[in-house]
């Protein structure tokens, strides 16, 4: 965070790489790998609000003493960002309204699943990140017990450090204390 941008950051937000490696990235909204099917973010960093990236980091510890690690595909969301996945795929609950802000915009989400560390590999959790679909749903229990485990062990821990689920996606998850947070449009530096 070298720039003008990233000073702004500061003090708001944190870069999760300094509060542990063990967190993998695979920010997809930095690649065309989504379902945008275009990068929207010059560089795949992950910003949180301080207490999100702690709250986090407590439940990585966790994880870890289980044989898992944290995959991360989405974390802060500058409005910016927003308002341009808006435009491409406008109206739809796939894409909150900028007008509203999300989440993300608050630095209060994080997409994410979980990895093997025997393995490293990520567990089943019956579909991709960004499908959106019955399937995704945490209601959704016409899948393997596997699968179901999976979801079930990743929702118990994250609930555990405050992060809330949404019905409709089994990947995303809001930090409770900060959802009220503001909706914030800082862009970050790119190394």
């Amino acid at each position: 965070m070298g720039g003008t941008k990233g000073q702004a950051l500061k003090g708001k937000f944190v870069n999760i790489k300094t509060l542990s490696p063990e967190f993998v990235l695979d920010i997809k909204y930095a690649t065309a790998d989504n379902f945008l099917k275009q990068a929207v973010y010059d560089c795949g960093e992950c910003y949180l609000r301080e207490a999100t990236a702690k709250a986090l980091l407590a439940a990585q510890k966790d994880f870890l003493k289980r044989g898992y690690t944290l995959k991360l595909f989405d974390c802060y969301r500058p409005l910016s960002v927003q308002k341009k996945m808006w435009k491409i795929l406008p109206g739809t609950h796939y894409v909150a309204n900028p007008a509203k802000g999300s989440k993300h915009n608050r630095g209060a989400a994080v997409d994410l699943t979980l990895v093997d560390l025997a393995t490293g590999k990520e567990l089943d959790m019956g579909t991709p990140f960004d499908t959106f679909s019955p399937r995704a749903h945490h209601t959704y229990t016409q899948l393997p017990k596997e699968v179901l485990d999976n979801r079930k062990l990743l929702k118990e821990v994250l609930n555990k450090y405050n992060f809330k689920s949404i019905y409709s996606e089994w990947w995303h998850y809001e930090y409770r204390p900060e959802m009220t947070a503001p909706v914030e449009d800082i862009p970050w530096d790119c190394d």
